[in-house]
């Protein structure tokens, strides 16, 4: 499933305002689009080094965005979440039923929050080089899977699409959101790693990290957006095999950024190249890691 690209036709009722990675951004109607709703499609794109591959997932919208709403369910004592409707507007595409959602149209916060619970990924590289995630000093000793010793806010800026996310520090999220807003930032995203990690930990998997994002409505309500806790924006490990001191089988998109980086790939990832398109195994074997993830969570069958 693919939506129109910027500039082309929009379903009836419809305006185009942004694509990104994965997702697809429409205005309905046509109001400002600093008001009103937006419909949000989750495609099959998948990206990989600040960069989209080719070809899709089978599927992986839809997984993304019943996962998301599964877990915006479960959050909602903690954060009031985006979503006004699961039902596409009249006159879209079939194929957009079970990945598009009508979302309330929100001022996105400039950071994504990003809750790390494991050493792994960005935080692992900052770790070995300095002892320390986002200016958060860690003990000495730890090595790639190691759990830290309680979960950590490690903020990183809002890259442009092709550009890479930069970890950053507290402070820097304080000076570019203020200091409240800052405070509540922390305070949201730990609470709801916690509420999440507790929740996998039952279905036996480990939520390693995870990013979110948050965005706020007119009136200052802080409020989650987008998608959430799924394998395109969080590290879930199966519990029975997590070994410290390895890379951790994973059920989420970590298994097509390795396929990237060996021998296989024949793609050298500092050539400025385009990477080569995924063979049909590992786009089978991604779809695979993607549904289990949603099962294992949920408890649903995924059809």
């Amino acid at each position: 499933m693919s939506a129109p690209a910027p500039g082309h036709a929009a379903p009836l009722g419809l305006r185009h305002l942004h694509s990104g990675k994965v997702r697809d951004l429409y205005v309905v109607g046509d109001g400002d689009p600093g008001e009103g709703r937006l419909v949000m499609v989750a495609s099959d794109r998948i990206s990989a080094y600040d960069v989209v591959l080719e070809p899709t997932i089978p599927d992986k919208g839809r997984v993304l965005t019943q996962l998301s709403l599964w877990w915006f369910d479960r959050l909602a004592d903690l954060v009031p979440h985006h979503v006004v409707s699961t039902d596409p507007p009249d006159g879209c595409p079939p194929d957009w039923s079970g990945r598009a959602l009508v979302v309330e149209r929100l001022a996105m916060l400039p950071v994504e929050c990003v809750a790390r619970g494991y050493l792994a990924g960005s935080g692992l590289t900052d770790y070995e080089r300095t002892g320390a995630v986002c200016g958060i000093e860690l003990p000495p000793g730890l090595v790639e899977g190691s759990r830290l010793p309680e979960p950590v806010f490690t903020p990183a800026t809002k890259a442009a699409l092709g550009e890479h996310d930069q970890n950053v520090s507290y402070e820097a999220v304080a000076a570019a959101v203020g200091a409240d807003v800052a405070t509540e930032l922390r305070r949201l995203t730990l609470a709801i790693y916690r509420r999440a990690e507790a929740v996998a930990r039952e279905r036996g998997i480990i939520l390693a990290d995870t990013k979110l994002e948050l965005g706020a409505r007119p009136d200052g309500t802080i409020v989650l957006a987008d998608e959430e806790l799924t394998p395109d924006s969080s590290r879930f490990w199966p519990a029975d095999s997590w070994q410290p001191g390895r890379p951790q089988p994973s059920y989420d998109k970590q298994y097509v950024r390795d396929w990237l980086t060996s021998a296989a790939s024949g793609w050298d990832r500092g050539s400025g190249e385009a990477p080569p398109p995924l063979p049909a195994e590992v786009v089978a074997a991604t779809r695979a890691r993607y549904v289990e993830a949603y099962e294992r969570l949920t408890g649903l069958g995924f059809a």
